[in-house]
């Protein structure tokens, strides 16, 4: 949590933002759900603010933050990713896993489905191994260029243990990059 605050004071320090940034900062930090839900729907806040009243929102369990929070998830910066990530988690909405699953399949955004693939991996729910068997599968073509998000895929499904998993993680043996973690993941398969 300390990295993501960290991350998101620099962002309204930096000098693009002005004076008001660190202000912005200071009162999204100390602002009850009401203030920070409101914050979500004003019109000009800044990204790295959205992020922070999300953020804290997701962390409260509030469901107010949940679309939000699915938009950083996709995000093109990892970390916004990572933070949205970890605030679905523990948000626990039951539409999380639908959205990540939707996300990670999308062939569209691969370069942006690690942080969805690691999600699903976490929520362990119904459309974890089918997404990620789905978005493996695609990413098995030679020469594809999102070898980390197919590792992800790999070892979720070596922590899921799902018997389904068992066609996909072989066919994952024979990639020079995934092949000693689709190894482990078949050992663990039930």
């Amino acid at each position: 949590m300390n990295d993501v605050l960290d991350r998101l004071r620099a962002e309204a320090e930096a000098p693009s933002t002005g004076s008001a940034g660190p202000a912005r900062y200071e009162a999204l930090l100390a602002a009850g759900p009401e203030e920070l839900a409101a914050s979500l729907t004003s019109a000009g806040l800044p990204l790295w603010a959205r992020e922070l009243a999300a953020y804290r929102l997701g962390l409260a369990g509030d469901r107010r933050a949940f679309e939000p929070l699915v938009l950083l998830l996709n995000h093109r910066d990892p970390p916004r990713c990572a933070a949205a990530a970890t605030a679905l988690a523990v948000l626990a909405d039951p539409r999380t896993a639908r959205a990540a699953a939707a996300l990670a399949t999308n062939g569209l955004r691969t370069a942006y489905a690690l942080h969805p693939v690691r999600l699903l991996t976490a929520l362990r729910a119904p459309e974890s191994v089918p997404a990620l068997t789905a978005t493996l599968s695609r990413l098995l073509a030679p020469h594809d260029p999102h070898w980390r998000v197919a590792l992800a895929c790999v070892e979720g499904l070596g922590t899921l243990g799902d018997p389904r998993a068992r066609d996909v993680l072989t066919r994952a043996q024979s990639h020079p990059r995934l092949a000693v973690a689709a190894t482990a993941a078949l050992r663990g398969l039930g």
